[in-house]
């Protein structure tokens, strides 16, 4: 039975084993896993901080997805401890038949490690689900809410559904006048699409899209910088043009992209929350080891604002030749 959960409301995480009665053999309720890393959540009061009716496809660029009954909760995101040490640090989904609705403030206090459950040992049924059928060379390969996703939401979510933008406001996803707004640059991104058939006199900045970042002057090798950067290092984003220098014709930089919402955030000053070496492939379930690492930004994430409100809140990988590191505030 569905909660109808919006944006604020307070909800406790039920028990692993009223979870566990939830999942299939797969560890799955309705092809969603539930991970080993969520176990440490079990118990605790979070509030809900999006509805996660829509999600978009980063596996197959199909566009948006519907999800059915699930949110993401304030701050849960997982640290990979059961799938190879991954740094993506994604949000996680929580099928409302995990939760309670509940009165009173969210629990304080740190999170313990998700490779106990209390003083029990891990499920090995989350456990046993992790892995997939290992790679051709024997190297493993994991399974986790990211690689299933277009299980999980196999329905497709046109642009012109109207319906999903209703919900993001009734929900607390969105308010009206950013809603409009992510509306304008979806249709704003259509035309845009469709200019590079006409003449250039009928396209806009050559027809990119909203945020216009332009492939780079390199042809061969991308410049890059090992400037030593740390958790708690305090950074500024460079410009979008002293950025976009930096990439290739392609639009990329030693293989990681730069996108129209990261720009968004040029100028902005963060503290750096981690040094990423390692990711899951949400294709292959492959474990990749990153030759140059990534950077990722307290409180710096993708708001949807370009991709139809949506919730998933992905934190951007940054280069480090793309920050500037700047003194501490006296």
């Amino acid at each position: 039975m569905s909660l109808a959960l919006k944006v604020g409301d307070v909800v406790e995480v039920l028990s692993a084993e009223e979870i566990l009665a939830t999942l299939d053999e797969k560890g799955e309720l309705d092809s969603l896993p539930f991970m080993p890393e969520m176990l440490s959540y079990c118990g605790r009061r979070l509030t809900v901080d999006k509805v996660a009716h829509k999600l978009c496809d980063t596996i197959g660029k199909s566009g948006m997805r519907r999800m059915d009954d699930a949110v993401h909760l304030t701050g849960a995101r997982c640290d990979g401890s059961a799938h190879g040490g991954c740094q993506t640090a994604c949000l996680l989904y929580w099928k409302t038949s995990w939760l309670k609705r509940v009165s009173g403030p969210p629990t304080t206090g740190p999170i313990s490690s998700g490779a106990t459950s209390g003083e029990r040992p891990l499920l090995p049924v989350l456990d046993d689900n992790t892995r997939r059928e290992p790679g051709p060379d024997g190297t493993p390969r994991y399974r986790c809410q990211a690689t299933e996703l277009l299980r999980a939401a196999p329905e497709r979510l046109p642009f012109r559904d109207l319906g999903q933008y209703v919900t993001d406001v009734r929900a607390g996803n969105a308010g009206i006048a950013s809603t409009l707004r992510t509306i304008f640059f979806g249709v704003f991104n259509r035309y845009q699409r469709l200019s590079r058939k006409f003449p250039r006199r009928l396209r806009v900045k050559g027809g990119l899209a909203w945020g216009f970042v332009r492939p780079g002057p390199h042809a061969g090798p991308a410049p890059k910088a090992a400037t030593g950067l740390r958790p708690g290092d305090l950074v500024r984003i460079r410009s979008k043009d002293e950025i976009v220098a930096t990439l290739t014709t392609k639009g990329f930089n030693r293989g990681l992209g730069f996108e129209e919402s990261m720009a968004r955030s040029c100028g902005r000053v963060a503290r750096v929350s981690a040094r990423v070496e390692q990711c899951i492939d949400e294709k292959t379930g492959e474990l990749l080891r990153m030759k140059n690492p990534c950077i990722v930004l307290d409180g710096i994430i993708c708001d949807g604002v370009y991709k139809s409100n949506c919730p998933r809140a992905f934190l951007p990988f940054w280069r480090e030749i793309w920050l500037e590191r700047i003194d501490e505030p006296s």
